[in-house]
């Protein structure tokens, strides 16, 4: 990319940034290294992450990140207290008749809480897959109000710890549009 830029570039500019040019193709060329180092350490020593790839939006990192945070899937009871262990439940303060709906608790592991969120992005962006989770998250940003897209953001990644827990213990294989299959065979 940086030769493409320089080339549009006047002589002057050109000299005065070959430097940084070099420097970001060299740090390019890192990042491509560490991710294949991260590829084979997650297919030789982790064979848990491709369970958990097969969700559109998960990535090797976060994939990897997720097995090494939780490490032992079997000490929650419940797949549902992932969430809460990451920080993605939101409080309450129940007062009378109103049950307004506080911030997220920030607990737990801010790294892996950061990669849940960008796989809740991915999945509700332009370029995710169509799924149960997907259309959940639409349809909670739907809702309207100022924060209706950050909420359903949370709320997908929140979800989305859950679902990688569950493929995890179980073992099974990822099927998007379950319960969108669900509903059609009931239908007919």
């Amino acid at each position: 990319m940086s030769r493409e830029l320089a080339a549009g570039l006047s002589t002057e500019l050109r000299e005065v940034l070959e430097p940084l040019f070099k420097e970001i193709e060299s740090l390019n060329e890192h990042i491509q290294e560490y991710d294949q180092r991260m590829e084979k350490i997650a297919q030789e020593v982790y064979p848990e992450v491709s369970l958990l790839q097969q969700v559109k939006g998960v990535g090797t990192q976060i994939a990897l990140t997720y097995v090494l945070t939780i490490e032992d899937p079997y000490r929650f009871a419940k797949s549902r207290e992932v969430g809460c262990f990451l920080g993605l439940k939101p409080g309450r303060r129940n007062s009378g008749e109103s049950e307004p709906q506080n911030k997220i608790s920030k607990e737990g592991d801010r790294y892996l809480r950061t990669m849940m969120v960008q796989g809740a992005h991915y999945i509700l962006g332009p370029f995710g897959e169509d799924s149960d989770l997907r259309r959940w998250g639409q349809k909670l940003a739907e809702r309207g109000g100022k924060n209706a897209k950050k909420r359903a953001v949370v709320a997908v990644a929140r979800k989305l710890a859950v679902l990688l827990h569950r493929l995890w213990v179980g073992g099974e294989v990822y099927e998007p549009l379950r319960n969108s299959q669900k509903t059609m065979r009931a239908v007919a």
